[in-house]
C-alpha cells in the first residue's frame, strides 16, 4: 500500500476527520539519463559553492532571500514554526457550488482516506453529505512548507482533494495573448456549419478509448535503435486554415465525419432495414469453427516488445504495469 504524503486533521464545524493524503496520478512517461555524447558516461546535478566550486552536503544548505544588498537567510525549521496549524490542519472554510468553480483552478488530485477503520462512519458521513448536496468543501492546509488552496470533493465513494490555484495566479488572456480576434465576427453560414460539426463529432466520454501514443512510439523508437533498424516519422503537422478557405474546410470536414442530416438519414435505413428483418427472419448460417493460432511464447520477450503487444490489444492501465503484470495481461486477453 501506498504511504500518505501528507497526514493530519480533516475539519468541518467542530467534526474533525484524521485523514492520509494519497497521490491519485501518476506520470507514465519514459525517462532518459543524462549521458556526454559518444561516450556511456552518466551527467549527475551536483550542489557545487559557485565560488569555492566544491560540492555542498544537503543537510549545510538554508534557504536565503535575496533583498537586493543582502540575503536573509531562513531555516526550514523556522518555516515550519509559522505554518498555519503546524501544517497538520485541513480546515474547511464553507462549501460552494462545483459549477462555480472556474476549471481553471483546478491544478493536482489527491485521494484522502481515513486514519483508522474507527474514522471510516465519520468519512463516509462526509462523502455521502458532499455527494447528495453536489457541492466541494473550500479549504486552506500547509503541505512541505506551501500552503495550499484546495476542494474537497466526494466521488465515487470516496473523498479527493483537488489542489487549486490562487486568484492572483491566473494571469488575463488580453494581457497575455496580442492575437485574440476582438470583434472580428463569422458569418451565419460558417456559424451554422461549424455547430453541424460539433454535433457530427459528438461522442460519449470514455477516457479509455485514449492512450499516450507518443509514448508508444519512444518505447518503439528505443527498441528499433537497439535492433539497428530504422522508425517511419510522423506525418507534418496540419497547415493552418485560413479565412479564405474557411468554408471549404468546413464542408470537407462535415463530408468526413458524417453531417446529421446523414447520420439520421443512416440511421432512417437501419432501422427500416431492422424492421423488415424481423418480419421475415432468414435461417442464420451454422458458425464455422475457428482454428486457434499456435500461443505465442511471452515469457522470452523485453518489456518493451510486451508492452507493444499491450498497446495492440488496448490492454488498460498498461502504462503502470510491471513486466510480469504485462505478461498476466496478455495472457488474460486470450482467454
Amino acid at each position: 500500500m501506498a504511504r500518505p504524503v501528507w497526514a493530519g486533521n480533516l475539519s468541518f464545524g467542530l467534526v474533525s476527520l484524521p485523514v492520509g493524503l494519497y497521490t491519485a496520478t501518476d506520470s507514465h512517461t519514459i525517462h532518459f539519463h543524462q549521458l556526454q555524447r559518444g561516450t556511456s558516461d552518466r551527467i549527475r546535478n551536483r550542489r557545487v559553492n559557485e565560488r569555492t566550486g566544491e560540492e555542498v552536503q544537503l543537510d549545510e544548505i538554508v534557504k536565503g532571500y535575496d533583498t537586493g544588498d543582502e540575503y536573509v537567510l531562513v531555516e526550514p525549521s523556522e518555516l515550519d514554526d509559522i505554518a498555519p496549524g503546524r501544517s497538520q490542519s485541513l480546515e474547511i472554510a464553507g462549501f460552494v457550488d462545483l459549477a462555480e468553480v472556474d476549471p481553471i483552478f483546478f491544478d493536482k488530485t489527491y485521494y484522502l482516506g481515513p486514519s483508522g477503520k474507527e474514522y471510516g462512519k465519520v468519512y463516509s458521513l462526509l462523502e455521502q453529505a458532499l455527494a447528495k448536496a453536489g457541492k466541494a468543501g473550500i479549504a486552506t492546509f500547509v503541505m512541505r512548507q506551501h500552503e495550499y488552496l484546495v476542494a474537497l470533493k466526494a466521488e465515487k465513494g470516496l473523498l479527493t482533494l483537488h489542489t487549486l490555484h490562487w486568484a492572483d495566479e491566473i494571469r488575463d488572456p488580453k494581457k497575455e495573448i496580442d492575437a485574440l480576434p476582438g470583434k472580428a465576427k463569422a458569418s451565419e453560414q460558417e456559424l451554422t456549419m461549424a455547430e453541424q460539426l460539433i454535433g457530427a463529432m459528438s461522442m460519449d466520454w470514455d477516457p479509455e478509448q485514449f492512450h499516450d501514443t507518443f509514448q508508444e512510439k519512444v518505447a518503439a523508437l528505443i527498441e528499433a535503435k537497439r535492433a539497428g533498424e530504422s522508425v517511419e516519422k510522423a506525418e507534418p503537422a496540419a497547415e493552418p486554415t485560413g479565412a479564405v478557405d474557411l468554408m471549404e474546410a468546413l464542408r470537407a470536414s462535415l463530408e468526413r465525419a458524417g453531417s446529421p442530416r446523414a447520420t439520421r438519414g443512416k440511421a432512417s435505413t437501419s432501422r427500416r432495414a431492422t424492421a423488415s428483418s424481423q418480419a421475415a427472419p432468414k435461417k442464420q448460417p451454422a458458425k464455422k469453427r475457428i482454428r486457434s493460432a499456435p500461443k505465442e511464447d511471452l515469457t522470452g520477450l523485453t518489456k518493451a516488445d510486451l508492452y507493444k503487444k499491450a498497446a495492440a490489444a488496448h490492454v488498460p492501465g498498461r502504462s503502470h504495469m510491471s513486466r510480469d503484470d504485462l505478461v498476466k495481461a496478455l495472457i488474460s486477453t486470450r482467454v
